[in-house]
């Protein structure tokens, strides 16, 4: 069995920041203290003087395209540029095609991450206005979560039955997690636009379209009736201020029923972006003010917002550069979702502690994932190196996205990723990935 000791780190985990060595036995982290010696000459030593070692990154919300969609990502790239990035864990959505919305389709996937994911794996089971006794079927100690889109985006995978709707929210034996945008407002935002300019809308009224409204009027609607129904409810990639509105930090998370997340991208941009970016940064919701963009933020911080995710989403650059009506949503993120949290630390808007706790610790609490997301003694060693003092520039040649860009792309990051380890085996190092050794694992959940 694989050993490892990882020696002088300065260890980021539940809240504190503390030097120790860490020792790995067979994928598990065995022991934790002050100093541990080697004690077989079989064991790989790993001196992280000058870096923090923090729990490998759990993203909540990733496409990674496969089956269906292989030319824009797939399984194998995907999980490659997330180790690249210090994310351990992922838990990909049903939109592919065919789309993940019965059993058979589900155990299709986990057989294909099986056999080429970097990073330890689960998939979301995708629901529709009449696949109801699918849901049923699905265990959820072996299935990350439920996925509806209350407005459609890529895949038209939207549930709007209301009837449906409720019984879903009724019966399902999963957290459901929900992309909420209004869909007959942005219908009539489209059209007036289509009527003015054609399909060559511009790109800086992506927000007006896809607009406040649109989000708050689905999101206040799923919160309501999760209130109503009594179901578990995650809604992903809250974009507006006003939306804050509909969520609480006065319990801790583990006893929440209604949890929300916030995305790299709607931190990182605001809509004086588009300008510059034009649809490289059209994601659906929309990047929006900047006014939403610090909030957003000011809410991480105040834990009204949970967890912070990717919606790793690629689409070529071709693609992208369509006109308005014909350029995709969406964009990759996960090399670079932690050098960008990492760039709010230097900025002094977020903490090591804090980060740790959105990227790492509450993904695993809010899924319930077994024995991930904490580094503890008994706990799988998903661990990431990182040099807070070492800067370098997202370039053409640096980028492992298999659409072969980033929306990042000219971006100095004061930090990076040093070393990825996935269940104690280095999957990553200084820029370079080790050869794939296929170490990656299903996840599980306690429920």
């Amino acid at each position: 069995m694989k050993k490892v000791l990882i020696k002088n780190a300065k260890i980021v985990n539940e809240g504190k920041i503390k030097e120790a060595d860490v020792f790995i036995e067979g994928g598990i982290i065995v022991e934790i203290a002050e100093s541990i010696s080697a004690k077989s000459p079989d064991v790989q030593i790993f001196d992280a003087e000058g870096t923090h070692l923090l729990p490998g990154v759990i993203d909540d919300q990733v496409h990674f395209r496969e089956p269906g969609l292989t030319h824009k990502e797939n399984i194998e790239m995907g999980s490659r540029a997330a180790v690249a990035g210090g994310i351990t864990s992922f838990i990909e959505m049903p939109n592919t095609l065919p789309q993940t919305t019965t059993i058979e389709e589900l155990e299709k996937k986990f057989e294909l991450a099986a056999a080429k994911s970097y990073a330890n794996y689960s998939f979301m089971f995708g629901g529709t206005n009449d696949n109801l006794e699918e849901i049923l079927k699905v265990d959820p100690k072996t299935t990350a979560a439920l996925k509806l889109f209350l407005g459609s985006s890529t895949g038209n995978m939207l549930v709007d039955d209301e009837k449906t709707l409720e019984q879903i929210f009724s019966k399902s034996p999963l957290l459901i997690a929900v992309h909420c945008e209004d869909e007959e407002t942005i219908k009539k935002n489209l059209e007036e636009c289509i009527d003015r300019y054609g399909d060559d809308i511009p790109i800086e009224l992506h927000p007006q379209i896809r607009s406040e409204e649109a989000c708050y009027k689905s999101s206040s609607k799923a919160v309501a009736l999760a209130k109503k129904t009594g179901a578990r409810l995650h809604v992903f990639h809250v974009s507006t201020a006003k939306e804050l509105s509909l969520f609480s930090n006065k319990k801790k998370l583990k006893d929440k029923k209604i949890t929300a997340e916030v995305c790299i991208h709607h931190l990182w941009f605001n809509d004086s972006d588009y300008k510059k970016k034009g649809t490289l940064i059209k994601w659906n919701p929309a990047v929006k003010t900047k006014k939403d963009q610090e909030a957003l933020m000011k809410a991480l911080n105040d834990d009204l917002l949970d967890v912070v995710a990717t919606d790793h989403a690629p689409h070529t650059k071709e693609e992208k550069k369509n006109v308005y009506t014909k350029a995709p949503s969406g964009g990759p993120l996960v090399q670079h979702s932690l050098a960008a949290m990492l760039q709010f630390y230097h900025q002094e808007k977020i903490s090591l502690e804090k980060i740790v706790e959105k990227m790492c610790h509450n993904p695993a609490i809010l899924f319930e994932i077994k024995d991930r997301g904490f580094i503890r003694e008994g706990y799988k060693a998903d661990l990431v190196l990182v040099d807070l003092n070492a800067p370098w520039a997202v370039q053409p040649d640096n980028i492992q996205y298999k659409c072969g860009w980033s929306p990042f792309e000219g971006v100095t990051f004061k930090s990076r990723v040093t070393h990825t380890f996935v269940n104690g085996n280095l999957v990553y190092k200084n820029f370079k990935h080790q050869p794939f050794a296929n170490v990656a694992e299903r996840l599980q959940f306690d429920r």
